[in-house]
């Protein structure tokens, strides 16, 4: 653990990878074995999320809660997911990959059960936070576990199985969900994760490679009372704005409140010796761009999902089973663009993120025309090929993010890419959210929808500005 530190603290390019000097390998099956463990437990908190969306009404109806009351069962959620993130780092650090690994399993299967039992709507939303510090940890502690098990190995193909979850979960949640709401009691929506976690937890705990934690990992307590709550606020801000309008003072304030102190933060970071995230990754141009489009491609995934199921269900008349059904074209696209990863080992991130955002434009620009009533099997065509691009580009991305990296950045890397999509998803939501509402008010239905996709379709094509950055060659460092 000398390495740890000895590195920390340094750019990215200044601390080199092993693979510069180690030959190039492929994934071995151990490395795979691994990677399929890690992503069984992740995809638990990424399609729970998306299933408790779609079952909102319902949970308000059988509890008597208002929609506002309602809201705070995913609100909740997302502000305990954004406290937890920033820590997942130091802990994984300071008590072990693994260990923290089955910890976060543990904490998201509690909150699943007894999320399950809630008897009122107060209890749900409190045990729905518990999932969401489990779940906050989860995906930061999984790159930490795979990038360095992959350490001398090219990642693009590694970076194919880390990006599944998180395209595939948010496309299917909608179909689950629906299928659990149309024919089973709600509390089902949350006994279907124990069953996955137990099996998580056994895999791991018997597969995962223990690591030793780093003795006298001291905490950056001030870093944290800063972050932690500044993007917890940042996040209730773009939740409020998406549900009740962004010129309302319960939205302005804490987004204020949360830029101002994650800028403190940010500044404060710059100037102390072990900080709790290591800002300075950001003098690497391949992780800052990165990072950049990591914000982008929360927009185009997540703000497409708020759009998708209510198109299909507002415009074209399916139900929520059947929406959901709809959108398992652009699923399947996700799942073809695996090779990708391959390829961007080969070529470079950049033109495979530029090939990957064109694409993604391309499946999106029918339905900016949603006017026009474009037929069915064009639709599913066209998210296809969005499904396709989106996924080769995130997993470009994420290969961009971590070439080069030394061992001991690779938490904070984790980190510091998890909440880019976080605060991304959550603004690309909310923005999609206000200009659709707005639109609604003069527009028929048909109209405002294809305005709003517009605003998706430009926003994919802003993102090709930071991929200009990455790096265009073939892979020239790994994780050391």
């Amino acid at each position: 653990m000398s390495e740890a530190s000895g590195t920390a603290g340094r750019p990215a390019r200044e601390t080199g990878g092993a693979g510069e000097d180690a030959p190039a390998q492929g994934l071995d099956p151990a490395l795979v074995a691994l990677a399929l463990i890690l992503v069984l437990g992740a995809l638990t908190p990424l399609l729970d999320s998306t299933i408790v969306n779609v079952a909102l009404h319902t949970l308000g109806h059988d509890l008597g809660a208002s929609v506002s009351t309602v809201q705070w069962v995913s609100t909740g959620y997302l502000l305990a997911v954004a406290t937890a993130i920033p820590a997942a780092g130091w802990t994984a650090e300071r008590f072990g990959a693994k260990r923290m690994w089955l910890v976060s399993l543990l904490v998201f299967l509690g909150g699943s059960v007894l999320s399950g039992a809630a008897w009122n709507i107060g209890s749900l939303v409190a045990f729905r936070a518990l999932q969401g510090i489990g779940g906050g940890l989860m995906l930061p502690i999984l790159q930490t576990l795979l990038l360095r098990a992959a350490a001398g190995r090219p990642l693009g193909r590694l970076m194919a199985v880390i990006t599944l979850p998180a395209l595939v979960g948010p496309i299917l949640g909608p179909v689950v969900g629906g299928l659990l709401v149309g024919h089973l009691d709600w509390r089902w929506i949350f006994y279907v994760n124990p069953p996955i976690c137990l099996g998580a937890l056994y895999l791991a705990w018997r597969h995962l490679p223990a690591d030793q934690p780093v003795r006298g990992q001291r905490l950056d307590i001030t870093g944290l009372l800063l972050l932690s709550p500044g993007l917890a606020a940042l996040v209730y801000a773009l939740a409020s704005a998406g549900t009740g309008g962004a010129t309302r003072t319960r939205v302005l304030l804490p987004l204020v409140l949360g830029a101002a102190l994650s800028g403190a933060f940010a500044l404060r970071a710059l100037r102390v010796r072990h900080p709790l995230l290591d800002l300075r990754l950001f003098r690497s141009r391949g992780f800052a761009a990165s990072s950049a489009l990591l914000f982008f491609s929360g927009f185009a995934l997540f703000g497409s999902m708020l759009l998708l199921p209510l198109y299909y269900q507002q415009v074209r008349g399916a139900s929520v089973v059947a929406a959901g059904l709809l959108l398992v074209p652009q699923g399947v696209g996700s799942l073809l663009a695996r090779p990708a990863g391959g390829l961007a080992d080969r070529i470079g991130p950049r033109p495979v993120v530029l090939g990957g955002l064109a694409l993604t434009a391309l499946g999106t620009l029918p339905f900016a025309f949603a006017a026009e009533h474009p037929p069915g099997p064009l639709l599913g065509t066209a998210l296809v090929v969005r499904g396709f691009g989106l996924s080769a580009a995130n997993i470009a991305i994420m290969l961009g993010a971590y070439r080069g990296l030394g061992r001991a950045q690779i938490p904070h890397a984790g980190v510091i890419t998890r909440i880019a999509q976080q605060v991304g998803g959550s603004f690309g939501a909310a923005l999609l959210a206000v200009v659709l509402q707005h639109a609604l008010l003069t527009r028929a239905p048909a109209s405002a929808y294809a305005l709003t996709f517009a605003v998706t379709l430009a926003l994919t094509v802003a993102g090709g500005v930071p991929a200009l950055l990455l790096p265009g060659g073939a892979d020239s460092g790994h994780v050391s």
